[in-house]
């Protein structure tokens, strides 16, 4: 198997033939369904840089079979892409955190499959299940704070607020460390989403020195959790370093931090992107209010018709390969563009139409093959519960006049801000 790639030199102009890249500016990544529409009707794979704030560039692919097979290909590797990806972007080598990178999403079989293992007991239906009333019980102190500020605001026409900052992110991020083990409530480690690599805010990456910061955190974690283990996932990934050597010290602070960031990043823009989609459509709304067992069903349309993972994580071809009937040599970073896939009309038809009741089965939002979202069942019962107990409290949920804010990140299909009022 080659290397990972080195960097190239970047195309000088914005080009759509030949070789060339074909830039996109960072707009793109607001409202992506027509440019994806427009690539997978041209056809073929295509050379793409994305302009903006979060460097992205590759052979982007776009069709839902071509899509599911390069999830699946053992040819399109993950093992170092992080790092080559970070030399090519001219990023911080080894990529933001610096030695947080050693963790299964960056890696191929066979140290995939030791990782993986080491973490995927903690996601069976079973224990995801038994977690039910502990997200019920955090669900409903976020509600009843949110309960409280409509007191304040609701007579104010102005009053709205943000179910982002107030509710879809504090809900994944306490339920990650819980599993973990951590102090939900630690401020220290609680800033980990709205960042970009510059450490500005607006995009939903996690920024340079918020990484180390983490880096600084998880490691005195794990030393916590060596001198007083517990019930919890980092407990079990200190002790097994410890007690047979299976996980070095860069790989358990790696899995943590992969944890806490793909942990919560999907289920945020789940839950955030389902209410935002419920308030466009209110036929839909309506729907899903007066029947509960609709709710299911919502969570799946959500996550096709705006997958919260717009692009899959990185990888790189071995070699070379055909896609969407492109060939692409050996050492090319490859972009597989969930979000397109799964609006392609050859699988769902009228694909840009949001339905709660259409058949969403086969959608990728949460991958294909060995790096399938180990988290899905724990992001689907947080997106259930949710959305069941939010609009029972609050019938009458509506969308502010401020717009939800859209990331400028082509690879998170996620908002900034969602401000609405309650009352």
């Amino acid at each position: 198997m080659p290397p990972p790639p080195e960097p190239v030199e970047p195309t000088e102009a914005p080009a759509t033939t030949g070789d060339g890249f074909e830039v996109v500016d960072e707009y793109v990544a607001r409202d992506p369904h027509p440019t994806y529409r427009r690539w997978r009707e041209t056809g073929g794979a295509r050379r793409v840089r994305f302009a903006g704030p979060v460097p992205l560039a590759g052979w982007v692919v776009t069709e839902y079979a071509a899509c599911r097979a390069a999830l699946a290909d053992p040819r399109l590797s993950k093992d170092g892409a992080t790092e080559a990806f970070a030399r090519y972007a001219g990023l911080p080598t080894g990529g933001p955190g610096g030695g947080l990178t050693t963790h299964m999403l960056n890696s191929d079989p066979p140290r995939h499959t030791r990782l993986r293992r080491l973490v995927q007991q903690a996601f069976t239906t079973r224990r995801v299940a038994a977690l039910r009333p502990r997200i019920e019980a955090r669900v409903t102190t976020l509600l009843d704070a949110l309960e409280e500020t409509t007191v304040d605001t609701a007579g104010d026409p102005a009053g709205a607020v943000d179910l982002i900052s107030r509710f879809a992110l504090p809900l994944p991020l306490a339920v990650i460390f819980d599993l973990l083990g951590a102090d939900p409530d630690d401020p220290g480690i609680l800033q980990v989403r709205g960042h970009s690599v510059a450490g500005n805010e607006g995009d939903g990456e996690v920024s340079v020195p918020t990484a180390d910061a983490m880096l600084d955190r998880l490691r005195a974690l794990v030393e916590e959790k060596r001198s007083h283990p517990g019930d919890d996932l980092l407990s079990a990934l200190a002790t097994a370093r410890d007690s047979a050597g299976s996980l070095s010290e860069e790989e358990i602070t790696s899995m943590a931090f992969l944890l806490v960031v793909a942990g919560h990043q999907t289920t945020v823009n789940l839950i955030a992107n389902g209410l935002h989609a419920l308030l466009s459509h209110p036929s839909q709304l309506a729907a899903v209010r007066a029947d509960d067992s609709l709710v299911p069903g919502l969570i799946e349309e959500v996550l096709r018709h705006e997958s919260p993972f717009g692009i899959a994580t990185l990888r790189y071809t071995t070699e070379p390969v055909t896609i969407q009937g492109t060939a692409i040599p050996a050492g090319e970073f490859v972009q597989i563009a969930l979000l397109a896939a799964n609006r392609d009309p050859e699988v769902f038809p009228d694909p840009d139409r949001f339905d709660v009741t259409r058949d969403t089965s086969g959608h990728l939002a949460f991958g294909h093959g060995i790096h399938h979202c180990l988290g899905a069942p724990l992001a689907r019962l947080q997106a259930e519960i949710a959305f069941t107990h939010l609009l029972r409290r609050f019938p009458a949920l509506r969308p502010a006049a401020t717009p939800a804010a859209w990331q400028d990140n082509p690879r998170h299909r996620g908002l900034l801000t969602l401000p609405v009022h309650l009352r």
